[in-house]
């Protein structure tokens, strides 16, 4: 193997995993990135992925690469910035291992993320809440089981991750509920349950095994339910669901969808959004702003409030019909 090998190899295994201790989750990211780069640059400069060479890692191959994640692989611009960000991390490592490469590298880093839609985020109304928890047949084990994890999913606003990777000693049921999880970033967090939640949850604790490292939702065989796993679950019950409360049959809701829900939930309740933030472990409080863009009642009533003197604020209201087609004549 060549140094771009080891360095590769050091990568993972000396500053993803011992140095910065990142997540599972991020150094599977980060590998599937290698893998379709790698790839790609072996196609490309037509040698076998462990006799490449940094110099033949240059920025006109980075930038071929993303082009052919959107136009070959259907990739959305998020995507390609994701993979993208990957690469950065690593040609980041490679300048202070790599200095003969430092013009390389930095016309690498130079390559710039690009700018996607903004789409508003997806969450559900009241009644569309209330239909998707009244969906699971709780009268069979997997409808009991489904419905403490969507109530548990709506109230906390934990991520699919999170909600995966819960054991039985993370969920508090006595006086003063919570759920503790790790998140992003390995941050520790603890989110508080209303009584009714933590009722749910201690009838569902019942049906499990005693053991405090025993998942909190698992398959029928008790393996710990997985990312796809859960979203079956949700797109399942949104299914059902949509049959008396039609407004969901179009949308599309993802566990995702759940966590934004809690999110506008807490927004509605008049909670600052620093609070929420906390409540859902972003990073940075600016994350949180995303949900004053989707909350229409709230510029509702800016807009009532900028409204002129002589106009009565509030929504238009259109005209009668019988009156409209009188003065029509």
């Amino acid at each position: 193997m060549t140094s771009f090998a080891a360095l590769v190899e050091a990568f993972f295994t000396d500053w993803l995993m011992a140095q910065r201790r990142v997540s599972p989750a991020t150094v599977a990211a980060y590998r599937d990135t290698f893998r379709l780069f790698l790839q790609f640059a072996a196609t490309t400069r037509r040698l076998a992925p462990s006799r490449l060479d940094l110099a033949d890692l240059d920025a006109a191959l980075v930038a071929s690469f993303l082009r052919h994640l959107e136009t070959d692989r259907g990739n959305t611009v998020r995507t390609r910035n994701a993979r993208l960000a990957a690469l950065r991390s690593f040609y980041r490592f490679a300048q202070l291992r790599c200095p003969e490469h430092a013009a390389l590298i930095a016309r690498v880093l130079a390559t710039p993320q690009k700018r996607g839609e903004r789409k508003l985020i997806s969450f559900l109304e009241n009644q569309e809440v209330d239909a998707l928890l009244a969906a699971p047949d709780r009268s069979t084990w997997t409808g009991r089981r489904d419905h403490a994890l969507l109530l548990l999913a709506i109230q906390t606003g934990l991520r699919v991750s999170e909600l995966a990777g819960l054991h039985r000693s993370d969920l508090q049921l006595g006086s003063g509920a919570h759920v503790r999880c790790q998140g992003k970033g390995r941050k520790e967090r603890a989110t508080p349950i209303t009584r009714q939640t933590a009722a749910a949850i201690r009838n569902w604790m019942t049906e499990r095994p005693p053991e405090p490292a025993a998942p909190a939702f698992a398959s029928r065989r008790g393996t710990p339910l997985t990312r796809s796993a859960i979203e079956k679950i949700v797109a399942r019950h949104i299914k059902s669901a949509s049959a008396s409360c039609p407004p969901l049959a179009g949308k599309r809701v993802s566990p995702h969808a759940l966590r934004h829900t809690c999110a506008m939930r807490l927004l509605w309740a008049g909670i600052d959004t620093s609070v929420i933030a906390l409540w859902l472990g972003h990073e940075r409080a600016e994350t949180t702003q995303v949900y004053l863009h989707a909350d229409l009642v709230l510029k509702e009533k800016a807009l009532q409030r900028t409204a002129p003197l002589e106009v009565p604020p509030g929504r238009y209201q259109p005209r009668d019909q019988l009156l409209a087609f009188l003065e029509s004549l």
